[in-house]
């Protein structure tokens, strides 16, 4: 059992940039590789970026490509998703999620353990 818990969300103007966390404990974090998600609000849930357990792959939707980086401090325990040039349709939940896999999962369906989520809301 993964448990991980997201933070760093809240409101920032269109252009700023955020920083989210997703603490993990429970059974090795090195063991997974990670994803972010989104959900806008009547939209369905969409991939984000991945990383693979090392922390020395990483795989990004095209949307965010340039925008955004995926990261990780397997000695802490910790995913990290650097968001910068925010725009008001960057506005959704966001979530964490672990796969007890090789590679860098982009499927959901792929995932094993999901955060509870994180607010992100861009003003225009």
């Amino acid at each position: 059992q993964v448990q991980l818990v997201e933070s760093g969300g809240g409101l920032v103007q269109a252009g700023g940039s955020l920083r989210l966390s997703c603490a993990a404990s429970g059974r090795t974090f090195s063991s997974y590789a990670m994803g972010w998600f989104r959900q806008a609000p009547g939209k369905a849930r969409e991939f984000i970026a991945a990383i693979n357990w090392r922390g020395d792959s990483t795989y990004y939707a095209d949307f965010v490509k340039g925008r955004f980086t995926i990261s990780r401090d397997n000695a802490k325990s910790t995913l990290y998703l650097q968001m910068n040039t925010l725009q008001p349709e960057d506005t959704a939940v966001y979530y964490c999620a672990a796969a007890h896999m090789i590679g860098i999962p982009t499927s959901q369906r792929t995932y094993d353990y999901w955060g509870q989520g994180t607010q992100v809301t861009v003003s225009s």
